[in-house]
């Protein structure tokens, strides 16, 4: 479908840009700005944990209003935040402030595009497509995890860590022409008084399969970013590798990733989605206990090679089920919500748990913090849904549910409840056409 390539592409870019601009705030903050260690961790903490919050309340706000110029608006905002940056430092008036500034924006941005564009996905994409979906723009994140920040090293070492973040600011504004190509119609709920702030999470806990799936996701995400920042300690400070090798451990693996989201469709077709969902779930926790045994020098780059590539394969195959999981079984109505809620309680357990392991790594050690996240990474498949939990969702709307406004190419709107996987019986082929 051309408009699903086209979402597909806004996607591709944005990532792309994102990853070859990875690191360059903290290296800005460094090296321009002279910021102490304690500035740039408070940087990076608190651009996810401000825009978090932030972004609570427009979880309504999303679901009350066409998909695609949503989308559109925030490429723009994230676009002119990060433009500011190189701007300001041609002038000579870049701050530390600014840039803790445009990290809560974009942050907050980031959060809205991404509710947004899976509620807008659940209406594009017929449901029994919904997997190969997600599984390309999972292969698509992880090819640009493996290819962006090789080549935003190159750009920064040539022309300097601001040249990167213009080429983020770029991708966006690429974002925004991509989803503005997209023809056909479009989603929005009616206004109800079913509308409450909490409403994401009102529908994540009320459904058992849903709740546990978050769970799980906060533990497990939360645990492996946690790491992240100490295995930099580890590998940069304490054993000395040198930051081509450093580049290299994380690279190669996310390869990985790409192999894994290619073969996820495949495996499911063959072993069934539960089973392959718990298989990876369980294997996801237990590779990260390898790190334990990181050591110096080319058999501690091996070992951090090894296990994050089999780590990152199996996220790889996992995350494209639960995204269609997490899809198919919210409410249309509520779709963005969810997604919301889930985007904004994944960033604040990411820089809690952050700011925790910090703590444990200055008492005890960074192999050691990242050792007992591992240990406990052990407990996390158990919070995985159990079979009992995971029947096909109905696809029939519940009596009472407000119905979504399905928003016509030429404006006019049409009251429906938009369920993906319901055609428009006026336009045989999908819920989209042109």
């Amino acid at each position: 479908m051309k408009a699903f390539r086209w979402l597909w592409s806004a996607y591709a870019v944005s990532t792309y840009g994102t990853w070859i601009a990875f690191g360059a705030f903290p290296l800005i903050a460094v090296r321009v700005l002279h910021s102490p260690a304690f500035a740039v961790s408070v940087l990076e903490a608190a651009g996810l944990a401000v825009a978090a919050v932030v972004a609570i309340p427009l979880g309504p706000w999303i679901q009350h209003r066409a998909k695609r110029p949503v989308m559109i608006g925030m490429d723009v905002v994230r676009f002119l935040a990060m433009a500011s940056v190189p701007v300001a430092y041609l002038l000579g008036r870049l701050s530390f402030g600014q840039l803790l500034v445009v990290s809560i924006v974009s942050g907050t941005a980031n959060i809205v595009f991404t509710a947004a564009s899976g509620a807008y996905l659940k209406h594009l994409v017929h449901r029994d497509e919904l997997l190969a979906a997600n599984g390309r723009f999972e292969g698509t994140t992880w090819v640009a995890t493996a290819t962006g920040p090789p080549l935003g090293g190159a750009l920064i070492g040539a022309l300097g860590p601001v040249v990167t973040v213009a080429a983020d600011a770029l991708s966006y504004l690429l974002s925004a022409l991509a989803v503005l190509r997209i023809r056909g119609s479009d989603v929005a709920t009616r206004r109800g008084p079913a509308t409450r702030l909490l409403t994401g999470w009102r529908v994540v806990f009320g459904d058992p399969a849903l709740r546990r799936l978050f769970l799980n996701a906060m533990m497990t995400s939360g645990l492996i970013m946690a790491t992240l920042p100490l295995l930099a300690v580890l590998l940069l400070g304490r054993y000395h590798f040198p930051a081509w090798q450093y580049g290299l451990a994380f690279g190669v693996p996310s390869l990985g990733g790409f192999a894994g989201a290619r073969l996820c469709a495949r495996l499911v077709a063959r072993y069934g989605r539960y089973r392959v969902m718990i298989v990876t779930g369980w294997l996801r926790s237990i590779f990260p206990l390898g790190l334990a045994f990181t050591r110096p020098g080319i058999p501690g780059l091996l070992t951090v090679i090894v296990v994050e590539g089999l780590l990152i394969a199996c996220m790889g195959v996992f995350n494209p089920i639960y995204a269609t999981e997490r899809l198919q079984r919210a409410p249309t109505e509520h779709a963005a919500q969810v997604v919301s809620a889930w985007s904004i309680s994944s960033k604040l357990s990411q820089a809690t748990l952050m700011v925790i392991w910090g703590v444990l790594a200055t008492l005890t050690g960074p192999l050691t913090a990242i050792t007992v996240s591992g240990v406990l990474l052990l407990g996390a498949p158990l919070l995985l849904p159990r079979r009992s939990h995971m029947p096909d969702p109905v696809a029939a709307p519940a009596p009472g549910r407000p119905a979504a406004l399905v928003v016509g190419q030429d404006g006019g709107h049409r009251v429906g409840h938009a369920d993906h996987g319901q055609e428009d019986p006026e336009r045989p082929g999908g819920v989209l056409s042109h």
